[in-house]
């Protein structure tokens, strides 16, 4: 990958299936997250803007080899290259898919003025659920999709994708099991879900699809910012 969110070609390709890069402002400092044969990783939020100007606040996984921990602060700007990975995680008998951005690179840089592609993903893999196609009260097509991706040492990542207009109608048609290459964003949003009798508060996160192929057709959807 290169500055800017260009997208390497010449990796090994179970890295080429799955790349991400984001540039944007730490919400916060790095926490300590879990070590492994001596190796510590930190996750943190980073802020990444949209066309818009709002934030999508996305959750980063760094190795401590990656960078110095102590110079990432919030409010630092911040470029990370790497994969979006998942894992299933159990909470009193209740298990959720974790999702967040797995670091490979990690720049501490001076400004974000001269990056104007400031989050892109690019995920190769299969349909594993069936699509689920609807409509917004406002008329909007949506398809939301979940796609896993091959990952080292037979795992996969689940990726959860939602495609808005044509796409949308396009993947509705697809079977589960089906090849699907995604060009688009990282997103965050908010919902609320009721739990036991307490309203909570909760972030998902998804590829916003931009451009999609399947058995060589390809179909481009502006994507709602």
């Amino acid at each position: 990958m290169t500055r800017g969110g260009g997208i390497m070609t010449n990796e090994n390709a179970l890295f080429e299936n799955n790349v991400v890069y984001v540039a944007g402002i730490a919400a916060g400092e790095p926490s300590f997250s879990h070590e492994i044969y001596g190796e510590k990783f930190y996750v943190f939020n980073l802020n990444v803007e949209r066309l818009s100007k709002s934030y999508d606040t996305l959750p980063v996984l760094i190795s401590e080899r990656l960078v110095n921990i102590e110079k990432l602060n919030k409010g630092s700007f911040v470029e990370v290259e790497g994969q979006f990975r998942s894992y299933n995680s159990s909470n009193n008998g209740r298990s959720k898919l974790v999702l967040n951005i797995f670091a490979r690179e990690v720049r501490i840089i001076d400004s974000l003025d001269n990056i104007h592609n400031r989050n892109t993903i690019f995920l190769d893999g299969f349909i594993c659920k069936k699509p689920n196609y609807r409509t917004t009260p406002f008329g909007r097509e949506i398809t939301d999709i979940l796609i896993a991706v091959n990952r080292a040492y037979n795992k996969s990542d689940y990726i959860p994708c939602i495609c808005w207009g044509r796409n949308a109608r396009f993947c509705e048609k697809l079977d589960v099991g089906a090849n699907l290459k995604v060009w688009g964003r990282l997103q965050s949003r908010t919902y609320e879900k009721k739990l036991d009798d307490r309203i909570i508060k909760k972030i998902a996160y998804e590829v916003s699809v931009t451009k999609l192929e399947s058995d060589s057709e390809v179909e481009t959807e502006k994507a709602v910012t």
